[in-house]
This record gives C-alpha cells, sequence and structure tokens, in this order.
C-alpha cells in the first residue's frame, strides 16, 4: 500500500444517493463495504462528513437564519451521519468509534487527538463529527485540520464527479479534467475544490489531495493503492 495513514473527506450529499434528502441505507451500507476493504489492507483511516444531505447553515443563513445559530445547527447533522456510517461499519465487523467536536458524551467520545491517533493505532476507523466546533468554517477546513492533527498523509474527497475540472463538467460537455494541480493553482482560479482555508492548511502541511468519484465502486481502495484515479493536488506536484 502506499498509504499507511489517510483521512477520507464525505459530503453529505454523498450518503443520500438518489434521494433528494437524508440518508439512503443501501448507499452508507455500499461506502462502508468499501472502506472495509480499506481497513483489511491495514490502512489507517480517519473519517470527515458532512452535513449537508440533512442541513446546509450557509443556506439557512442566507435565508435569514443567524450564520452561528446556522452553522451550530449543521454541526449536529454531520453527527447524525457519523452516527449512521459508524453502525454500518460496525454491522460488517469493522470497530468504529465517533469523536465530537462538540461534546456529546451519550452517543460520542469527546474528540482527544491521542485519543483518536491510539484508536487508528488499533486497527479502529475513526470519524470525526461536529466539524471543527466553531462556526464560520466547512467540514473541508475541519478535514484538513484533522489531517494535519493525526498526522495523515493524504485526503481523499470523495464526490460526484471524477476530480477536478477547469468548468462545470455538468454545464460544459468539454470541461477539461484536471490529472494533477498544486495548491497555488486551485487557489488562483478559484477551483472551489475546498475551500481557500482547507487549501492553505494543505499547502502549509504539504498534504495532498486526492478527488475522485464515490459513486463508483472500489475507487477508495484503488486511490489507496497509488491507482491514477482523479485529481491529485500538491504533494510532489506542487511546484509553485
Amino acid at each position: 500500500m502506499i498509504y499507511q495513514r489517510v483521512l477520507l473527506k464525505l459530503s453529505g450529499e454523498a450518503l443520500m444517493g438518489n434521494l433528494g434528502y437524508g440518508i439512503d441505507p443501501k448507499v452508507v451500507a455500499d461506502i462502508a463495504q468499501d472502506i472495509a476493504q480499506v481497513v483489511q489492507e491495514k490502512v489507517e483511516v480517519a473519517i470527515v462528513v458532512g452535513g449537508g444531505n440533512i442541513f446546509r447553515g450557509v443556506k439557512a443563513s442566507a435565508a435569514g437564519m443567524d450564520r452561528a445559530t446556522a452553522d451550530y445547527v449543521g454541526m449536529i447533522a454531520t453527527v447524525m451521519n457519523a452516527m449512521t456510517l459508524q453502525d454500518a461499519l460496525e454491522r460488517i465487523n469493522i470497530p468504529t468509534r465517533v469523536q465530537t467536536a462538540i461534546a456529546m458524551q451519550e452517543v460520542a467520545e469527546p474528540y482527544i487527538r491521542r485519543r483518536a491517533i491510539r484508536h487508528l493505532e488499533l486497527g479502529r476507523v475513526v470519524i470525526f463529527g461536529a466539524g471543527s466546533g466553531n462556526p464560520f468554517f466547512t467540514t473541508d477546513t475541519t478535514a484538513a485540520l484533522r489531517a494535519a492533527e493525526i498526522d495523515a498523509q493524504v485526503i481523499f474527497k470523495a464526490t460526484k464527479v471524477d476530480g477536478v475540472y477547469d468548468s462545470d463538467p455538468v454545464k460544459n460537455p468539454d470541461a477539461r479534467l484536471y490529472k494533477s494541480l498544486n495548491y497555488n493553482h486551485v487557489l488562483t482560479e478559484d477551483l472551489r475544490v475546498m475551500d481557500g482555508t482547507a487549501i492553505a492548511l494543505c499547502k502549509e502541511n504539504n498534504i495532498p489531495i486526492v478527488v475522485f468519484n464515490l459513486a463508483e465502486r472500489g475507487n477508495i481502495i484503488r486511490a489507496i493503492k497509488g491507482e491514477s484515479i482523479g485529481t491529485i493536488i500538491g504533494g510532489s506536484y506542487d511546484v509553485n
């Protein structure tokens, strides 16, 4: 295996499949099976999950809701997704711990960096819920922060498209897929892979980001094996 410890960033939308809202149990079960393949290869896996399938703080704020309050509600939504994913993993005998940045001791552990690392060393999947615990920060930024804290070698960002394009592939059939990019290109061209804070954190800590299509079964294990799928940002490709 090319990586020993990885962080997987899952959007909340990835968990709802073709539903318009909520969680599709079959999709979650499929994701759990793919993650199980990775764990069975003795790769340590941490996950940050979003909450956009249940509640989007930015959208609610734009509609008039207090931004900080909206962001806290969104953080709670990520915990619901984290617990759902934990259940799917443990039903196939993958030991899993949920750690949250907002205390919810009845259902999850508090986020403690050393404890998270110890869980990973013992072969447990660790799912980070409740974002960073602070409003005004995205779960992409949380992914970059947690990856740096636990010394992850790479961030895998699972999306609905095959990687990073120079324009929206849904609107432009001639959009070009990038195979590799450096951090500065992503920032200056405003490619919106992750928010600017997340990209800056990855650049500062030299954490590469692999963006790939989650919908294709087996892509998670292919990416971790180092196969050429999606787009890789930074790492040895960062020439600036």
